[in-house]
């Protein structure tokens, strides 16, 4: 075993997975924004998600790179080889793929979206005198991006809480394998 194996890789990059979307999504996040000013806090996840959503997106795929061959000889292969094995469809693929697919709907379209609807939020305080959190009546432009930013951050939400369900769905398998 030892540094050319990739069993301990495996296991670090599944325990990084994890504990970062557990703690960013349950601890983090959730004391920032009860912590800090809304326009700080939206700042702050500005940065923070490009750099969060990049790893729930390449752990997944190190996890699919590292995956260990059983020790069986006539068991599924190690690597990505063993992931695609008919045997682990449900139980590996599955699940590394949903992470995989959430985090990058976050990375690539929904975090981009929510972040220039922000800035358009922004824009638009600017114009009408009032922040977009204030107590209404807003105006009609601030409604609409109001509606626009609820709906994103619905959707990140969700996206995010399905890659942890499904690192948790293969938590499950890996810790299956420790007997």
């Amino acid at each position: 075993m030892g540094v050319f194996s990739p069993a301990p890789y495996h296991i670090l990059s599944y325990g990084t997975l994890l504990g970062t979307t557990v703690f960013h999504t349950f601890v983090g996040g959730i004391i920032s924004f009860k912590v800090l000013p809304r326009p700080q806090f939206g700042a702050l996840m500005a940065h923070i998600f490009p750099v969060y959503f990049s790893m729930q997106a390449a752990l997944p795929a190190v996890l699919a790179l590292t995956y260990p061959g059983s020790r069986n000889p006539f068991g599924a292969a190690g690597g990505v080889a063993g992931v695609l094995d008919r045997s682990n469809r449900w139980t590996v693929l599955a699940p590394l793929a949903s992470a995989l697919l959430c985090a990058v709907g976050n990375l690539a379209v929904v975090g981009p979206r929510t972040t220039r609807v922000m800035d358009e939020r922004r824009q638009q305080e600017r114009k009408d005198g009032k922040k977009a959190y204030d107590a209404p009546p807003h105006s009609q432009e601030m409604q609409t991006l109001n509606r626009r930013f609820s709906m994103l951050h619905g959707i990140s939400s969700l996206l995010n809480l399905g890659t942890l369900v499904a690192t948790i769905a293969y938590g499950v398998t890996l810790s299956s394998r420790l007997a």
